[in-house]
């Protein structure tokens, strides 16, 4: 049974096809989830729609709203949204607003995710964190001493787009050989497809000529003990903990969490990046530093999209 208050808050993940939806109560605990397609034409409407069925559990005082993006929490406007197939409207805030009468927290998914981890999940027993969402996109969020880092811009934790290759492919960003090119779930399995153009001795040539191929499919592979599917998450692993070893490196910080549909593949990934960001980095830093996996799963972006509405009362 929903508790009964109306101290509850939404928060939404808004992906590439889809969004996740979240309630929870005042004190954290989730009361309700959705999930729902959308069409980009029909944003505010979705958003809007998912909010109400959300609210039949509980009323909602205010809702978090994740955009996989740069997001300037000052002005409550979309900067550029390059994990989503299309622009998200520059005034969504003050549209939703306008919409459901109720009010919202804008915020980049790294950094909800970051937020949720924080407070409920691998963090919320440290001080600091850099957290690393790995999925559809690469993004990245800095926690210091329980307060979100954005920079100057609001932008700042764009871990995806570190170079990694400069002779790599072209970025979403304008960039070439950023560390999302390698290892973000779409990356994974075009770099897969090519390698299988030229070894089709994995079990996976079959399901790499299917359009429906994912990051998701080589990882259940892999965990059935097939080599090729092995090789390209420690590959991929080894791509991540580059990247690692950076921050680990920049800012020693106490603790960097691994999150996002990615990390599904579990230690098959996680061992890998363990090991590039202990031959990369300083091992003083290294040791003062744990790296772990996140913990709250597919609802963590939307999650903690909720504990930011509720923390910004």
């Amino acid at each position: 049974m929903p508790e009964q208050s109306a101290n509850n808050f939404a928060g939404i993940e808004v992906a590439m096809t889809t969004m996740r939806g979240v309630l929870i109560s005042e004190a954290g605990r989730t009361l309700d989830h959705q999930e729902s397609k959308y069409e980009p034409e029909s944003l505010i409407k979705s958003i809007t729609d998912l909010a109400g069925e959300l609210g039949k559990s509980g009323e909602i005082k205010a809702v978090g709203l994740a955009i996989p993006g740069l997001v300037n929490r000052e002005t409550d406007r979309v900067l550029a949204s390059t994990g989503l197939p299309f622009t998200a409207r520059e005034h969504i805030h003050s549209e939703l607003m306008e919409a459901t009468g109720l009010r919202f927290e804008l915020e980049n998914d790294a950094n909800a995710a970051a937020y949720g981890e924080y407070k409920a999940g691998a963090g919320r027993d440290a001080r600091d964190i850099f957290y690393i969402g790995i999925g559809d996109a690469i993004g990245g969020a800095i926690i210091l001493d329980g307060k979100l880092w954005t920079g100057a811009s609001g932008c700042a934790g764009e871990i995806g787009h570190i170079t990694i290759d400069t002779e790599g492919a072209e970025c979403v960003c304008g960039n070439t050989g950023c560390l999302e090119t390698i290892a973000s779930g779409p990356n994974i399995v075009r770099r897969a497809r090519e390698r299988l153009n030229r070894d089709s001795t994995s079990s996976l040539s079959r399901l790499a000529m299917q359009e429906s191929f994912t990051a998701g499919d080589l990882a259940l592979e892999a965990n059935n003990g097939d080599d090729f599917s092995v090789m390209m998450l420690e590959r991929t692993g080894r791509s991540i903990g580059i990247a690692v070893a950076s921050m680990i490196n920049l800012l020693s910080i106490e603790r960097i969490i691994l999150g996002g549909a990615v990390m599904e593949a579990g230690d098959l990934i996680l061992k890998p990046i363990i090991a590039e960001a202990r031959k990369r980095s300083f091992q003083q830093c290294f040791e003062a530093t744990k790296i772990v996996a996140a913990e709250l799963g597919p609802d963590g972006v939307a999650i903690g999209a909720a504990l930011l509405a509720r923390d910004a009362q």
